[in-house]
């Protein structure tokens, strides 16, 4: 096996080696990246006795499902069972019979589903971590309340009490993926010599990890550390958290990077295979020009940008020599080539081989990733991070709060030793500091200023620790209390409420829809057609169901759980009536102003994101559910990236035949403090 010289350098035996870095196998300029079709297969329908023998099935787990919600189960059990009705009644519904095995998959899920019921009703769950092989298991998610699938391999000496290393692994994009297909196809015993805990999450299906479907991932890990289906969380924790290891090939080659680089902190080594980690360059057809707030929008998941956190991580990736998707780890080594520091990097690379992982490659990389699993992830006392948005912007002791220029790169460079802070910064309005002891004394210095505090509690919306923030060129220390205060007059982008239109569908939210006539017929017709897309693209592309809600249901003040996501005008949604009172728009009957420009209101409306003035901890979202389309959907994922921004002005022209034709006037992003600014494209005359 021959070496090449890359861009960065490798730890081994727990020391830095350096300068010269390496690469396993040969390195050639990857291929041009092919046209890819992304169409799912052909249809191959079951025949009419396995459809008959489906709707029966599905029926009697129905009726067993509502005889375990009469009894006082948790629903963490229930849910466990519920996912194979939800498997049986999605592939049904979407029509989805992608393959020939598809209608025995289906009856494959309902009869677990119905052997489970059975078992759940003599109080007893016997699937939930059974050592030596796969269990299907489920949780419900916060964000709209749906069932979704994860498998969990455990080795054959699996103990809870005994904590081991994790491999949390992303699978690739299946066109013929369905839930019934997930949970059918993840049975059988683990192979010998299997000694880490592999958790293969459904991520929503096809969708890169992105949005709802990185919030997956999360949320099937916190699950499986939570303990058994219906039993309350131990003491023990199954899952070393130093020693958890990130993978995927393909889609989730793409998925690893984007997170792992988001996330360093939770890692102790990366391991994504081929993918992709720009958009431009990936994706063939992209415009030359972008809007600069759909181009700044960009920086959220093109993993490129983030490059520099694998000072944080280490990184074995790996790549076929002839595959195209090799240049996603091109892309990081080249933005890491003048990179001055020794990293952890490892870029395999298979000589000859195309868009394929063999075992024999995924054992060389398991041989590498063991350096870093054996000892697991320390704490470091030295942090460099890269962000370019509040959303991703912690790592171990350290998170950045606030930027002082949303997607405008911020880095920050911090030292820990004891409760000593040393600390440079970038671009970075507000951060907290966690110390090694948190009932003593904190010594800060931050780009020169010394400062001195006590480490505070944590709050609903900020971790314990010491908060500094940025005023001019000064900084200071702030009380959380003083700061959760100022948030309810003075909003402003932070942490968890920054922004675009898209991140309020990354966690909780209800949506309520107009309930009655608005001001115009085309306004109407728009609104309405445009939240039931919504709702088509929710169920077949991020695989739930949308929480809508009554407005009667919905106290403004008093929601304080979730995004409120309002669909209408004024007059047609009592709650948008009460909410755009608080917003920085005029929309009456008579006048839209937006941004400064004054629009008809009986064809334009406002499609915006903000911070809810009745509940300042969480988004309102104005006329918008996710701003790519179905035609984005079924394309490549890496064109699933925010196309308004935090706001936009709409003119509705529907048709009989295209009920959500539009054209986009305006659009542009808020500034730090949720106002117009300069982020804006002008007003198309």
């Amino acid at each position: 096996m021959r070496r090449f010289a890359i861009v960065c350098c490798i730890l081994l035996s727990g020391s830095l080696v350096g300068p010269l870095p390496i690469t396993w196998g040969q390195t050639q300029p990857p291929p041009a990246p092919p046209r890819q079709n992304f169409a799912p297969p052909r249809t191959t329908p079951p025949n009419a006795d396995i459809l008959t023998q489906i709707a029966d099935r599905t029926a009697e787990l129905r009726t067993a499902l509502a005889g375990l919600r009469e009894r006082p189960l948790p629903d963490a059990l229930v849910a466990e069972v519920e996912v194979h009705l939800r498997a049986a009644e999605s592939i049904v519904r979407l029509g989805e019979w992608y393959h020939p095995a598809s209608g025995q998959w289906t009856l494959t899920t309902l009869e677990q589903g119905l052997e489970r019921a059975r078992q759940a009703a003599a109080g007893t769950a016997p699937w939930t971590e059974v050592p030596g092989q796969w269990n299907l298991r489920a949780y419900r998610s916060r964000i709209d309340g749906s069932v979704q699938p994860y498998a969990v391999l455990l080795p054959r000496d699996y103990d809870r009490r005994q904590p081991r290393r994790l491999d949390l692994v992303l699978h690739g994009r299946d066109s013929s993926l369905t839930e019934a297909k997930f949970i059918a196809t993840h049975r059988g015993p683990a192979p010998e010599g299997l000694t880490a805990i592999q958790l293969e999450v459904f991520g929503r299906g096809n969708n890169a990890y992105r949005w709802a479907g990185e919030t997956d991932v999360f949320e099937a890990l916190a699950a499986f550390r939570a303990g058994h289906a219906g039993v309350p969380a131990r003491d023990s924790d199954p899952v070393d958290q130093r020693r958890i290891v990130l993978r995927g090939f393909s889609m989730g080659g793409a998925g690893t990077w984007h997170i792992g680089l988001h996330h360093p902190g939770l890692f102790c080594v990366l391991g994504p295979g081929a993918g992709f980690t720009t958009t431009r360059g990936y994706v063939a057809d992209l415009p030359a020009q972008l809007p600069p707030q759909v181009s700044d929008t960009l920086h959220i998941y093109d993993a490129v940008d983030w490059a520099e956190n694998a000072l944080n991580v280490p990184i074995v990736c790996y790549s076929g020599e002839k595959d195209a998707q090799k240049q996603a780890a091109v892309n990081i080594e080249t933005a890491l080539r003048d990179f001055p520091e020794p990293l952890r990097f490892t870029h395999l690379v298979a000589p000859g081989l195309e868009h394929v992982l063999p075992p024999e490659w995924q054992q060389r990389a398991e041989s590498l990733y063991q350096q870093f699993t054996q000892p697991g992830r320390p704490v470091p006392g030295r942090i460099r991070l890269v962000t370019h948005t509040p959303a991703y912007a912690s790592c171990d002791w350290l998170q950045v709060d606030a930027l002082q220029q949303t997607y405008a790169r911020g880095v920050i460079d911090a030292r820990r030793e004891g409760n000593t802070f040393t600390l440079t910064t970038t671009n970075v309005r507000r951060l907290v500091l966690q110390p090694s002891a948190a009932n003593e004394s904190v010594s800060i210095t931050i780009d020169g200023q010394a400062l001195t505090a006590n480490p505070t509690a944590a709050t609903e919306t900020l971790p314990a620790g010491v908060i500094v923030e940025r005023r001019g060129d000064t900084w200071q220390v702030i009380a959380a209390e003083a700061l959760v205060q100022r948030w309810q007059s003075q909003p402003e982008k932070r942490r968890g409420l920054q922004g675009p239109i898209d991140d309020a569908f990354r966690g909780p939210f209800v949506v309520v829809g107009p309930e009655g006539k608005g001001w115009s017929e085309a306004t109407d017709l728009w609104t309405r057609a445009s939240l039931d897309q919504f709702d088509r693209e929710w169920d077949r592309f991020f695989r739930g169901t949308l929480p809508r809600r009554k407005a009667s249901e919905v106290a403004l003040g008093q929601h304080r759980e979730s995004h409120l996501v309002l669909f209408g005008d004024p007059q047609s949604n009592p709650l948008l009536a009460q909410v755009v009172q608080r917003l920085p728009v005029v929309w009456t009957a008579e006048r839209l102003v937006v941004n400064g420009s004054e629009y008809d209101p009986r064809t334009h409306l406002p499609a915006l994101i903000a911070p809810n003035p009745f509940d300042p901890d969480h988004y309102v979202v104005i006329n918008s559910g996710h701003t790519f389309r179905e035609f984005d959907l079924r394309g490549t994922n890496a064109l699933l990236y925010p196309r308004w921004g935090d706001w936009a002005v709409v003119r509705a022209t529907p048709t009989v035949d295209e009920p959500t034709r539009h054209e986009v006037r305006q659009l542009g992003l808020f500034d730090e403090n949720w106002r117009f600014g300069a982020g804006s494209e002008p007003a198309r005359k």
